[in-house]
């Protein structure tokens, strides 16, 4: 098979497993740092003990995820520098300074704050704990803001020239580097859809408690916190969303063709599902709003955009080859996406009324089952958004886009290293399956056994609710003459 014997396919393949799988923590960690931030919140203007066992609940989560996160996001970064070697002697000159930034001011930020939440309950004040608690989330939003960076020169390349002899792109521009066309847009989409997903999560927990008839008090609480998390930026998600699009439409004229399945120049169609036949270049639909996505981008209904077939006869875009284009594949990862948001959206909000109103969710077994298995849907929904902008600006690793610097971009099968042999990547790929089913049943484990223990009230947290002198007389002994019932119930 071709898979086995092209390098440069290989190449991509596995470095499409190792980010996907990466990113499935990603959005759990700072989804979830804000649920913890919140709650830790709530636990400091209450002082009530089990507000600070749901603290420590969300705590472990997040400490369990964080580590994973970071041990799959070092095999990407060490990918660089074999698989894309020859990508990194062309970029090294841009990435060096978002990837040192995002490690010095970002992932120290977080895990020496995260160390504060962990060991230092009982070492420092009740407020220097709580900023902690916002200083953790704030390090990981940060540190997503300098990937994103990096990735988004990729996309739309800015401040930067080739060099004389046309080997590497050479930084002229920190700033504009870093604010290239596509950064904001793309940040702002990205970090609302990791909130959706911190959000469904914390629901999902709150859903399985009220299944199982446990910690309903802990249950509702977040159910409530998880619901108004969501609704706000699900609402949001459709202004990140749209600029986002808008972005695509005026700098990378090749990925919004193939979203859209557009082999010629038209007034392209909103469609809210099809398929792309790639042989007759034509999308097979039942349904299709004329000049919807002409209106969505521009706000006309009559603004005609590049296909796939004229790009290819420009300058610009004459690499890239309509008829090997990943056009179907795009196609339906886009508006896979756009299906999930819509179940996004249909769930926060029975989940928003029926918690809102007297808590009727708890007699809800149908929207229980429903909370429990949603958060598939912001999942399915991110992964899906990255497949469609990295396959998208296929074949560029650097996209040349409308407003990059002339001549500043990359083909795929120029960034692979030339020394790495099809042989080793496949040897590569087996080994990092292994180790990562090994990892993902490890975390699952330590996830469920988390998750059944429960948000216990200990005698330490009344204990400490009676040193603040914030906790109400007498609230601490009746606590810890609950905490053996409770221990018992989470075991």
């Amino acid at each position: 098979m071709d898979i086995f014997s092209d390098p440069v396919l290989l190449a991509r393949v596995q470095f499409a497993c190792t980010a996907a799988y990466h990113f499935i923590f990603v959005p759990l960690t700072i989804g979830l740092g804000l649920i913890l931030a919140i709650n830790e919140t709530r636990y400091y203007r209450s002082r009530d003990p089990k507000d600070a066992a749901a603290t420590k609940f969300w705590v472990k989560i997040f400490t369990a995820t964080f580590v994973l996160g970071v041990a799959t996001g070092i095999t990407m970064e060490f990918s660089f520098g074999t698989n894309w070697a020859d990508y990194s002697r062309f970029v090294g000159d841009i990435f060096g300074a978002p990837l040192a930034a995002e490690a010095l001011l970002a992932f120290f930020l977080e895990s020496t704050f995260l160390g504060v939440l962990l060991f230092g309950r009982k070492r420092v004040s009740p407020k220097f704990y709580l900023v902690s608690s916002w200083l953790v989330w704030f390090g990981s939003a940060l540190s997503a803001l300098w990937i994103i960076i990096a990735n988004s020169w990729m996309q739309t390349p800015a401040g930067a020239e080739l060099s004389a002899d046309g080997s590497k792109a050479v930084i002229t521009d920190f700033f504009a580097a870093a604010a290239n066309p596509s950064v904001w847009p793309r940040y702002s989409h990205t970090v609302v859809a990791l909130l959706i997903m911190g959000a469904f999560v914390a629901m999902a927990v709150s859903a399985w408690y009220l299944i199982k008839k446990r910690h309903t008090d802990f249950a509702m609480k977040t159910m409530k916190i998880g619901a108004v998390v969501g609704i706000v930026t699900t609402c949001f998600m459709l202004v990140t969303a749209h600029a986002s699009a808008v972005t695509v439409a005026e700098e990378q004229p090749t990925k919004l063709a193939m979203m859209e399945g557009m082999y010629d120049s038209e007034v392209p169609p909103l469609y809210a599902f099809g398929w792309v036949d790639e042989e007759s270049q034509e999308v097979i639909t039942p349904f299709a709003i004329p000049g919807g996505t002409s209106f969505l981008a521009t706000g006309e209904w009559d603004t005609e955009y590049q296909g796939l077939n004229d790009l290819a006869e420009t300058e610009e875009y004459g690499a890239i080859d309509p008829e090997t284009a990943p056009v179907n594949a795009v196609f339906q990862t886009y508006h896979l996406m756009v299906a999930m948001f819509g179940l996004i959206a249909l769930t926060v909000i029975l989940v928003l009324v029926f918690t809102l109103r007297g808590g009727k969710i708890k007699d809800m077994k149908w929207l229980q089952r429903l909370v429990l298995i949603s958060p598939l849907f912001p999942l399915i929904a991110i992964q899906c958004g990255w497949f469609t902008a990295e396959l998208g600006r296929q074949p560029w690793v650097v996209y040349p886009s409308a407003t990059s610097p002339e001549g500043v971009n990359l083909l795929v099968s120029d960034g692979v290293s030339q020394s790495v042999s099809n042989v080793e990547l496949l040897i590569t790929m087996v080994l990092f399956l292994a180790v990562y089913a090994f990892l993902m049943v490890a975390w699952a484990r330590t996830m469920g056994r988390f998750i059944k223990e429960g948000p216990v009230v200990e005698a330490e947290d009344a204990a400490t609710a009676s040193d603040t002198g914030s906790a109400t007389a007498g609230a601490a002994p009746a606590l810890a003459a609950d905490a053996p019932a409770a221990a018992k119930e989470g075991r």
